[in-house]
């Protein structure tokens, strides 16, 4: 029988009705290069526990899905040249003993199969320019009931059909005090959405209010980037085209495009979007430690 390992700190929160907030393990693996990847899993972790948050890092590490890894498996995951997963590929990773990064999809099923009800990333996949490509994390969060803090979606996808799609799949979008969808590090788009929140006490009750309807699927806050550390889009611009051309003359297609451009760009740029990228995590966090602390609060009040 599979069954999740849930570290003992996660499944005695859930127990004792404390905060959890889950954290996705394809930003360690694929998202950030070594050795920031490790320390920002540390850091982002840091920040969960100085907020009164327990942290629930997932993954799977040879065929064991691991709700909470500690440093030394992320460390062994690492080291085991993990596949990048969404959530169809969850079997074949477990069934043939693989050890594997979860991306958004992945660890919202895994987060809810363990009882976590809030999950922090970066940006959330969509709809790709170009050939149809159209990321697992959309029906995801179609289906499962999660709230999800990201700063948007990266600007290397489609922004509008991506817009599009998550209204056509009925996917609740809040704008974080902004009515237009953020743009991971380049800052908001203009693209306008219809509804906006200006604190996590708003979304905690949207959410549990939906979960009464029974009403499926995930609330996603769109969590602006710190304008301080946005960077032009223009400039990032620039950079994707040339990482999207070298993609292209090399052959690299599917789940390895994101990975390999994110690590392109961030070398044009001088490592400036990795910066900016770190700090939207940070941010990111923080916020979903506060909705994962009110939605506590309200499951007490009843």
């Amino acid at each position: 029988m599979v069954e999740l390992r849930i570290a003992k700190k996660v499944k005695e929160a859930l127990e004792n009705g404390q905060p959890v907030v889950a954290l996705e393990s394809t930003v360690i693996a694929h998202g950030l290069p070594y050795p920031h990847n490790v320390e920002t899993a540390k850091l982002l972790e840091d920040i969960c526990a100085e907020n009164g948050v327990v942290p629930a890092t997932i993954g799977v590490l040879k065929g064991e899905i691991i709700v909470g890894m500690t440093q030394e498996e992320i460390n062994e995951m690492l080291n085991d040249e993990p596949l990048k997963i969404g959530t169809r590929e969850i079997p074949y990773v477990v069934a043939m003993k693989k050890s594997a990064a979860t991306t958004v999809s992945a660890t919202m099923r895994i987060a809810k199969m363990a009882g976590i009800d809030v999950f922090a990333t970066g940006g959330i996949g969509g709809v790709h320019v170009g050939d149809w490509d159209v990321s697992q994390d959309i029906t995801e969060m179609a289906k499962t009931d999660l709230v999800v803090v990201s700063a948007g979606c990266k600007s290397i996808l489609d922004v509008k059909k991506t817009v599009e799609f998550m209204e056509t799949f009925q996917i609740l979008v809040l704008g974080y005090r902004t009515d237009k969808f953020p743009i991971f590090y380049e800052g908001l788009s203009s693209f306008t959405l219809e509804h906006v929140v200006q604190q996590p006490d708003e979304v905690a009750k949207i959410y549990l209010t939906k979960k009464e309807l029974g009403i499926e699927g995930a609330v996603l806050v769109a969590n602006p980037i710190p304008q301080e550390y946005a960077i032009e889009e223009s400039e990032v611009q620039k950079y994707i085209e040339q990482a999207l051309k070298e993609c292209e003359e090399k052959g690299i297609t599917g789940k390895q495009v994101t990975p390999y451009i994110l690590s392109r760009v961030a070398e044009l740029s001088n490592y400036k979007t990795l910066r900016a990228n770190i700090e939207l995590l940070k941010n990111n966090v923080r916020l979903a430690c506060q909705i994962a602390k009110e939605i506590v609060n309200l499951k007490v009040q009843g």
